[in-house]
Parts: C-alpha cells; structure tokens; sequence
C-alpha cells in the first residue's frame, strides 16, 4: 500500500502549515461543501428529535408514561428505538445524497474530460 504513494512527499504528523496549502480545485470544494450542508442539516434533524424527548416528557408526561408493547413506555420507546430507526433514516438519506452528489461530479468529470480529449488537450 505505501508503494501506491510514491510520488506523495511524507509529511510527519503535526508539521502542516495551514497557510502552506494548496487550495482545493472547485469541484472538490463544492463537494466538500455539499457534505457540509448535507452533515450539518442531519445532525440538526437528529438533534430535533432527540431534543423533543424529554421535552414531551417534561410538557406531555400523561401520553409519555403512556405504556404499551410489554410494558415500555412511549417516552422509552422513542429513546431506544426511535433514536435507532431515526439513525438509520438519517444514514440512508445520507448515503444516497452522497451517491447522487458523486454520480454528478462523475458525470461532470467525464464530460470535462471527452471534450479536452476531442480539443486535443491532455
């Protein structure tokens, strides 16, 4: 594996200088940028629904106390299981933003690269 990254000069751990840096080619930044949004407005969803829980416990502790399926209440109910299936949720929609994201970069990337072949330009 390290023979891959030959042509990569070494940089130990904790030697990099921010402001020595490259900046990123616009369409690895739009990327990047994209996971951003895309991260940041998740974790808010995920975040909401683990913030209403004791919120409706605190506001509408009657329905939360609610028991059913074995005993378990409705306010436990949404804490081990809803948490659980809303992690999920978040991780498919997750996954298939991204594979659109990259589907287009792709998309874009062999266009870019068809036309310079067909301009002569390597």
């Amino acid at each position: 594996m390290a023979a891959e990254y030959k042509e990569r000069h070494y940089v130990p751990a904790g030697s990099v200088d921010i402001s020595e840096l490259e900046p990123l080619d616009p369409a690895t930044d739009k990327i990047m940028k994209g996971e951003f949004r895309t991260g940041f407005g998740l974790s808010l969803v995920y975040f909401a629904f683990i913030f209403s829980i004791p919120v409706l416990n605190w506001y509408a502790s009657e329905l939360m106390l609610t028991k059913f399926w074995g005993g378990m209440t409705i306010s436990w109910f949404m804490t081990a299981i809803g948490s659980l299936a809303v992690a999920v949720i978040i991780a498919y929609i997750h996954v298939n933003l991204y594979e659109k994201r990259l589907k287009n970069y792709e998309s874009l990337t062999t266009t870019d690269e068809t036309t310079s072949v067909e301009r002569g330009i390597s």
